[in-house]
């Protein structure tokens, strides 16, 4: 952790943000806007700090990225583009998170850089502005960008042999799901830790720290349950409310009962229609009777499909309580590309134990998994179909070579874009860096 930590305060530095050690020479010039040495040696840091493999000449590809970058706020000022003030704000707290988590703690990150999470805030709020406000040009430049049948096959077709990607084994899986009801007492059991916890944090135990302990929401560990800046209309309705009512900073709610389950909320900061909070969340355990009872009821639908009394799209249809799948014949669908193929690593963990075994065609013994929000389910799947690792082809994988063909389109538009820009734009570069291999020669020009 010391190290890890290490590594952020030397980001810190080189970008720039320390008064103390500062790496601010120039060196390009795009337009209006200059690139320092700093903005190259950070995110080459951040990167490294990341895990990202140091494939090449990473430094040179960044300081193009940084290029490009360059020339995309140059043309959103000239188009009078803007990021959102709310936006800005969610992006500082989702990458403080994060160096939160590699510190330890909000007061650790303080107390190193000897700021308030404010003045960090300050201090990153340009730099930040602006990678996001090139995201908004590069959004402009490709909103009209659609991908054909026609053209996903002329991509395709123009592919060599070599060049075509190897596909890992893919599994095609519906679902019949049941939810457990919840007894009285296994509600109270829950409400019951969540009082204490509120209890603790009022008598002044960290939030934070009893979130990232406690709470069952996937990310906490790593957030300590801050969910960054949201509006009424984003958050579940009854979360919102809650988070509304709050007053003032650090206050806490009561028990709140949302789609996800029971949580406590505090508030962090309220700005224009948009409010951060982070939250503990626990989910009731369903009890061995109402267990028991599922998994009856999911042999005994089993049951009727394995003698033929029921085929499995009108058992989905009537017996299935997940809404999302019931009206499909409980075809899973992949959130990644909204197909209906996942690799088995796709999975969540209780299903791919499950399915790693199973044949086309074979239907599942009832077991407990999750859903997406992450509440307790008890299902059977059955597994449609099975694909062995392959080259893609049309046939199979369309959506994924789709995606491919897209990101082909979009670089096309892209380095387009860049070179009619850098034609007509101010452009310096010092000599020490003229010896990158840029990927666009007309940098050097």
């Amino acid at each position: 952790m010391k190290k890890r930590f290490v590594l952020f305060l030397c980001l810190y530095c080189a970008c720039g943000w320390s008064q103390s050690y500062v790496i601010d020479q120039i060196i390009a010039v795009v337009g209006s806007k200059p690139v320092r040495q700093s903005d190259v040696e950070g995110r080459y840091l951040q990167m490294r700090i990341q895990g990202v493999p140091v494939v090449g000449d990473m430094k040179c590809s960044i300081f193009e990225e940084i290029l490009t970058e360059k020339l995309l706020v140059n043309q959103a000022e000239v188009d009078s583009l803007v990021v959102s003030n709310s936006d800005l704000e969610t992006e500082m707290t989702r990458r403080l998170s994060i160096f939160i988590t590699q510190a330890g703690s909000e007061k650790e990150v303080e107390r190193a850089l000897n700021k308030s999470l404010y003045e960090i805030k300050d201090d990153l709020r340009k730099d930040l502005y602006e990678q996001m406000l090139a995201q908004e040009m590069q959004k402009n430049i490709l909103s009209d960008i659609e991908v054909t049948p026609s053209e996903v096959r002329s991509f395709y077709n123009r592919m060599s042999r070599d060049s075509v990607p190897l596909i890992n084994g893919q599994a095609e899986i519906a679902q019949i799901v049941v939810y457990p009801p919840y007894s009285d007492e296994v509600i109270g059991e829950v409400r019951q830790k969540l009082l204490d916890l509120r209890k603790r944090v009022i008598n002044g135990e960290n939030f934070r720290t009893l979130a990232v302990l406690y709470s069952e929401e996937p990310g906490a560990a790593r957030t300590g349950g801050e969910i960054g800046f949201m509006s009424k209309g984003e958050l579940d309705p009854e979360y919102a409310k809650a988070a509304w009512s709050l007053k003032n900073r650090g206050d806490v709610s009561r028990i709140v009962e949302s789609k996800f389950g029971y949580h406590i909320i505090q508030l962090i900061e309220k700005r224009g229609d948009q409010v951060n909070t982070r939250h503990i969340l626990m989910t009731p355990k369903p009890n061995p009777e109402a267990v028991e009872k599922a998994t009856a009821r999911l042999d005994s639908i089993a049951k009727l499909i394995k003698d033929e009394k029921m085929d499995w799209n009108t058992a989905a249809l009537y017996f299935s309580q997940d809404e999302n799948t019931r009206f499909n014949g409980g075809v899973m669908i992949n959130p990644n590309d909204m197909g209906t193929l996942f690799e088995m690593d796709q999975l969540e963990k209780a299903d791919y134990a499950v399915v790693k075994d199973m044949k086309p065609g074979e239907i599942s013994a009832p077991f407990a998994s999750v859903d997406g929000k992450h509440k307790h389910v008890y299902k059977i799947v059955k597994l449609k179909a099975l694909s062995d690792p392959h080259r893609a082809n049309l046939k199979d994988d369309y959506y994924y070579l789709q995606n491919i063909t897209r990101n082909h389109k979009t670089n096309t538009v892209i380095n387009r874009w860049v070179g009619e820009k850098i034609e007509t734009s101010y452009i310096f570069i010092d000599n020490r860096f003229k010896r990158c291999p840029l990927n666009n020669n007309l940098w050097l020009k």
